[in-house]
């Protein structure tokens, strides 16, 4: 196996980021893309269709590629769904130089390393605990209790890719738009109630007690949500909250959160987003992995509910924080930060 870094020198003309996980993991990706920009004339990400909107929104991303794993997801397409040829194909005719695989902890690259080496790319890096061959010419083991940005990043330096001088690491988006005309004018705490893991589900009672509490402490609140889940919204809302259900796509979100004092949020999704705008963090729910792992990333953030309840095996409800608990909270987020 070859050393970090040691046949990469200067810039390199196309390199590819992959990233097959969700919204959180693309935009826990997003320091380590910054650092393969540094030497990287062309920078593209391939992400499963859940992620693909937020690679969209990180900085130095010049494309994104969509496709969707057999391997990845609640319902994965079958292999002949995915057509893998297909993806091969347009690996082949883009004659990427060199690629990065970014995967959470429990994850293997394995799957899509061997589809790029199918693909010719000469150089690939990844963080794996697996015995890899010939498929991965950097493998990297990540250091333990390491969160996953952090683990993105040393395995992006291991390739050869280190963020630029000044950069702090920290996640980032594009510049979002002003959406003043959606949340009106002053200060506003954005509660986030809705979830894509059953066991990190909000209770729809508690969410909307939590937003009466708020408002009662004197906190504008606005309720934000996809389009999908506009009766959630709607009911958390009641007469007391601005409800944004359904009104807003993945950039205005940003732009929604990016402005807020603080954000409650069941998922991790718009947890990490309101991270990425630089805006203070309360989780009332378990995660999909170990916080440590995937906490809300560099923002002053509570995590409440039960942490050692894994997402995708909790009881739906069970482990959301109470709404007095939330409103404590927030309001240490809020001195904190003044």
């Amino acid at each position: 196996m070859r050393a970090p870094g040691d046949d990469l020198r200067g810039s390199v003309a196309k390199a590819l980021v992959v990233c097959l996980d969700g919204m959180s993991g693309v935009l826990l990706a997003g320091p380590a893309v910054r650092a393969v920009a540094t030497r990287a004339d062309h920078v593209a990400m391939l992400c499963g269709p859940r992620g693909a909107p937020a690679a969209g929104l990180l900085p130095h991303v010049d494309e994104v590629l969509v496709w969707e794993a057999p391997w990845e997801g609640d319902r994965p397409p079958s292999v002949d769904e995915a057509d893998v040829e297909g993806l091969l194909t347009r690996m082949r005719d883009a004659a990427y130089d060199v690629a990065l695989v970014v995967t959470s902890f429990e994850q293997s690259p394995l799957p899509i390393a061997l589809l790029l080496r199918m693909a010719q790319v000469p150089r690939i890096g990844a963080d794996s605990t697996d015995h890899a061959g010939s498929l991965i010419d950097v493998h990297h083991r990540r250091l333990p209790g390491r969160h996953d940005a952090e683990a993105a990043l040393d395995t992006a330096a291991a390739l050869g890719f280190s963020p630029r001088t000044g950069d702090d690491g920290r996640l980032r988006v594009l510049p979002a738009p002003d959406t003043t005309g959606l949340t009106g004018n002053g200060p506003y705490v954005v509660v986030h109630p809705g979830t894509a893991a059953p066991a990190r589900a909000w209770d729809a009672g508690r969410a909307a007690e939590t937003v009466a509490l708020l408002a009662d402490a004197g906190h504008r609140v606005v309720v934000t949500g996809g389009p999908e889940e506009t009766a959630l919204t709607r009911r958390v809302s009641g007469d007391t909250a601005v409800d944004l259900g359904g009104r807003t796509d993945l950039r205005t979100l940003a732009g929604v959160l990016r402005t807020a004092d603080v954000v409650v949020a069941g998922d991790t999704g718009p947890a990490h987003l309101a991270a990425a705008t630089g805006t203070p963090v309360v989780s009332v729910g378990p995660q999909d992995v170990p916080a440590e792992r995937r906490s809300p990333y560099g923002v002053p953030a509570v995590l409440l509910g039960d942490q050692d309840v894994c997402a995708d095996t909790g009881r739906p409800g069970l482990t959301a924080a109470p709404p007095d608990d939330v409103v404590r909270a927030v309001r240490k987020l809020l001195k904190e930060s003044t």
